[in-house]
């Protein structure tokens, strides 16, 4: 009987000191993880771009990030890690410490690749979702010789000839954007896929190439020149850059109000007192006069998300570019 209870007695010693370490344990991890988000940044921080330097995300991403580094006392660093339609860097991120010092940005074609590849080298749930910084409008632009002046004409004319649309790559926005706007007029387009729009732009003004979804920084001044035309803008209102292009809702298509965004995300796990301090600060630049003056001129709209919003943004175009790859039935392989 002694030695029953002294094995009792044991075993709750033993019980009770793994809770005690199982406390100690959490005490401690809560208290460093606030010790790291009260110093941070202590030291440069670093934000991976999925673009070429001088692009218009890059552009943005650095005017942005300047002003945010200003704010915190802080110097960003931006890296551009380009290649597999932003594949390359979202990766990176992903392997990335969750300390705060490394954050990525993602377009809008994150979600793209999510619906279209089904082997991409990292999980939607490796990251936290920071902030939606910026939308980027996309205008529906054709050569000037098109004998259509908006949309209603553009699609009667349309439909007696065979009809292109270029993007910049499978499974980009515009690629899914041309085919929405196939479905919905019943305009059969066959896509043709270029490397970025800047190698459309020669092809579509010489009309070997029908219409492209591109941004303004695109095919704005082309427009200006007198080489290109613009139709449409597929964002829910008229674009300040433009105010005279109507919406796609305007010109009839109600359901194509899809357009491309920059968001910033950090490593799953990183701590969430970073994540908040770094969204609160991206929205505080972002509505900054000097920011929003420069970002006007590109024809992009500022944002600054909480986090929170921005994951749902994540899943509503997830769940809306799903539904047009099913309909247009467009699969790619990685």
């Amino acid at each position: 009987m002694a030695k029953q209870m002294n094995q009792r007695t044991t075993q709750r010693t033993t019980a009770r000191r793994v809770v005690i370490a199982a406390l100690v344990l959490g005490i401690c991890g809560l208290a460093s993880g606030s010790v790291l988000a009260a110093e941070w940044p202590a030291k440069p921080v670093k934000v991976l771009v999925p673009y070429v330097a001088g692009g218009p995300v890059d552009n943005v991403t650095r005017m942005l990030m300047e002003i945010v580094g200003k704010s915190m006392g802080q110097s960003i660093i931006i890296e551009n890690k380009p290649g597999a339609n932003t594949q390359v860097s979202t990766a990176q991120l992903a392997r990335s410490a969750p300390d705060g010092y490394t954050f990525g940005v993602i377009p809008a074609a994150y979600t793209t690749n999510q619906v279209l590849n089904k082997k991409l080298p990292y999980k939607p749930t490796d990251f936290a979702p920071v902030s939606h910084m910026v939308n980027i409008p996309l205008f529906m632009f054709t050569s000037a010789s098109t004998p259509a002046n908006n949309l209603k004409d553009y699609v009667t004319w349309a439909k007696t000839k065979p009809i292109s649309y270029a993007s910049t790559g499978p499974g980009s926005t515009g690629h899914l954007l041309g085919e929405m706007f196939s479905m919905a007029s019943g305009i059969k387009g066959n896509h043709v896929a270029y490397n970025g729009s800047a190698q459309v732009m020669p092809d579509l003004m010489a009309g070997l190439v029908d219409y492209i979804f591109d941004p303004a920084t695109g095919g704005m001044p082309h427009v200006k020149a007198g080489k290109l035309k613009a139709l449409a803008v597929s964002a829910p209102q008229r674009c300040e850059c433009a105010p005279d292009i109507p919406t796609m809702a305007e010109s009839g298509y109600p359901e194509i109000v899809q357009g491309s965004w920059i968001g910033l995300v950090a490593p799953a796990k990183t701590p969430k007192d970073i994540v908040d301090r770094m969204s609160a600060e991206v929205a505080k630049a972002v509505h900054s006069p000097e920011f929003a003056k420069r970002l006007n001129v590109l024809g992009f709209g500022p944002v600054g998300s909480t986090p929170a919003q921005f994951q749902a943004l994540i899943e509503r175009d997830v769940s809306a570019y799903a539904a047009i790859a099913r309909k247009a039935n467009i699969q790619l392989d990685n």
